[in-house]
């Protein structure tokens, strides 16, 4: 009996090795080193690591912005080298640059046209995304005088525009206040939600661990850890048992007698967990 075939990934990264070549008596600099991940199409894939471990350069030639020196990345089964690959992809760099003398709708209008939209359907699209982002209200206001999380917001509807059906998120909330930075969480919710599916790195760890379905950990160029966040943060070896309105004399009991007892509850049973910052601190330090 035969089986499916695997359906192809949103994202392939196979043996990637990335080395800049230095000056005149200078050591090569390696940033990635033989690395090897998958985005499954539909999830929120998260990659994290300290400044200077490699995610910016992996994230950089998914994108087809610099070329592997060994290795191959491809986005729905075409290569990043091919200018075809990127029809399917929205960017939101770390900090995105806009026209400050331009208003929200005229900027998305502009970024509109360089995508090959026109008309009404860009109009339409243009306003639902200044919507969908909050942004309705500030419309008609120059750029010049949006907050950074305003700007980072602006950047998600530019980046929405021509229904992409990959997102590549570089640190989209950094520098962003507490509220705004919800918000953006928000809306990568929404994305999956939509069956978008998001690439996304970032530092803030706890919010990383809210909305991605699966994580690697980067360090010196390398996967040190990859997989579901629930599985990653789970504790090995230990278990845990929550009750609800439990005798003391029950605490000491096992889990037979909290089955027996019928005065309590068991709310959950599993691995307690740790944090993902825990985890990523632990990961970081292991040697490469």
């Amino acid at each position: 009996m035969s089986t499916a075939p695997e359906p192809t990934p949103a994202v392939a990264v196979e043996n990637l090795s990335k080395v800049f070549k230095a000056g005149l008596g200078k050591r090569a600099f390696v940033a990635v080193r033989d690395l090897s991940l998958t985005v499954r199409e539909g999830e929120v894939y998260g990659l994290i690591g300290p400044n200077g471990c490699g995610k910016s350069t992996t994230m950089k030639t998914v994108l087809g912005l610099l070329a592997p020196t060994r290795g191959r990345t491809a986005i729905f089964g075409r290569s990043s080298t091919e200018v075809a690959s990127r029809q399917a992809v929205g960017f939101l760099p770390e900090n995105p640059y806009f026209y400050k003398h331009l208003n929200g709708l005229e900027t998305l209008l502009f970024y509109g046209r360089l995508c090959g939209l026109a008309g009404a359907e860009l109009r339409d699209r243009a306003r639902e995304m200044l919507s969908l982002t909050g942004l309705e209200d500030a419309a008609d206001r120059r750029v010049a005088g949006y907050s950074k999380g305003m700007l980072q917001r602006l950047g998600l509807a530019q980046a929405l525009l021509h229904r992409p059906r990959l997102v590549v998120l570089d640190e989209p909330t950094a520098g962003v206040d507490p509220a705004g930075s919800r918000k953006i969480r928000d809306l990568i919710l929404g994305f999956r939600e939509q069956g978008l599916t998001v690439l996304v790195t970032s530092h803030l760890l706890e919010q990383m661990q809210e909305v991605c379905d699966r994580v690697g950990i980067m360090a010196h160029g390398r996967m040190m850890r990859e997989g579901r966040v629930d599985e990653l943060i789970a504790v090995e070896n230990q278990t845990e048992l929550v009750l609800r309105d439990a005798s003391p004399e029950l605490l000491a009991g096992i889990r037979e007698l909290v089955e027996r007892d019928g005065r309590a509850a068991l709310v959950r049973s599993g691995q307690p967990r740790t944090t993902l910052e825990s985890l990523f601190l632990e990961a970081t330090e292991e040697k490469p």
